[in-house]
């Protein structure tokens, strides 16, 4: 089997480095690891990090700051253009992906009944606050595109699973929820989430909040239909609301200012509901109307392709 192991990289070279040397022990074939080198200026990534590990590998500078979802990305699509894997390993370069885990995607993998194994974490060890942001955010999710999201980056995909997710435009903007509109079969599997290797999460709330907010855009056509059957139902109340003042004043049961604040209120209300439902169905076009990444267009992303090899007298 060739395995490729996509990483994205941004300021943690060492927890990057440290994982590297950890998947030369876990992985049941050697992996070749393609590390996305997002755009770090203090310690980037090297070639030899991949070599000093005794595995082969490929270093993929980017030319700018893209951001993790796109890193990712860019990375597939790079991979995607340039071999033939059998499987390809998404995650995180941070220690919270557990590179021990990646024996049972494979095998799960390996079934055939899937063409994409995702990680799904048993449970979550960050702080409170976090914890209940994301129990919010699932529920809002549910709640407008009536579907459940439990899973992240970490997962294992088929070679034509990957080939797949490196034409859609969705996996620019939120990788997890792309897999799930793709229409590939995919499963869970469940996995302890590791602990950091160095430092903190660079994720503070507004990014936490723009990440929440991307994954519900890829959806933005079940999001759309959800809001104008609101919106329809806000506007049959508010209408319904407007005949009824209009006849209590007809008949005189409204007490002075009331008829003209009730009718204000309501006409912002529907206002307010077209809006909404205009403004949602803008996005929609957007998302939907993008073309897939050209390779032309990869390639002015991409600053340059460092090679890596495994160096002499070590072995993975």
């Amino acid at each position: 089997m060739q395995l490729v192991v996509l990483m994205p990289v941004y300021e943690d070279r060492a927890s990057a480095c440290k994982l590297i040397g950890e998947l030369a022990h876990f992985c049941p074939v050697k992996p070749f690891v393609v590390v996305v080198e997002d755009g770090s200026l203090n310690e980037p990534m090297r070639g030899s990090d991949i070599a000093a590990a005794g595995l082969d590998g490929e270093i993929v500078h980017l030319a700018r700051n893209l951001g993790h979802q796109r890193a990712i990305a860019a990375g597939l699509m790079h991979v995607a253009g340039s071999y033939r894997p059998e499987a390809v390993i998404v995650m995180d370069s941070d220690g919270e992906d557990v590179p021990s885990a990646i024996p049972g995607l494979l095998d799960a993998l390996g079934e055939g009944s899937a063409d994409v194994v995702v990680a799904k974490r048993r449970q979550r060890t960050e702080s409170w606050q976090f914890r209940g942001f994301y129990l919010i955010y699932r529920r809002l999710f549910q709640l407008l595109t009536g579907r459940k999201i439990r899973f992240g980056n970490f997962m294992a995909l088929s070679g034509r699973a990957a080939r797949r997710m490196a034409a859609m435009q969705e996996a620019w903007v939120h990788f997890p929820a792309s897999v799930m509109i793709s229409r590939l079969r995919y499963r869970t599997v469940s996995i302890d989430r590791g602990i950091r290797y160095f430092g903190a999460s660079r994720m503070n709330f507004v990014s936490l909040i723009l990440h929440g907010m991307r994954s519900i855009v890829v959806f933005a056509d079940d999001v759309l239909v959800r809001i104008c059957v609101f919106c329809i139902g806000l506007v049959a109340i508010s209408l319904f609301l407007l005949a009824l003042s209009t006849v209590l004043k007809l008949v005189g049961m409204a007490t002075p200012g009331w008829f003209s604040t009730a009718w204000g209120l309501l006409i912002i209300i529907l206002l307010q509901a077209g809006m909404l439902s205009f403004i949602t169905l803008m996005v929609s076009g957007t998302i939907k109307g993008a073309t897939p990444m050209q390779r032309t267009e990869l390639d002015l992303l991409i600053d340059r392709v460092e090679p890596a090899h495994a160096e002499a007298g070590v072995t993975a």
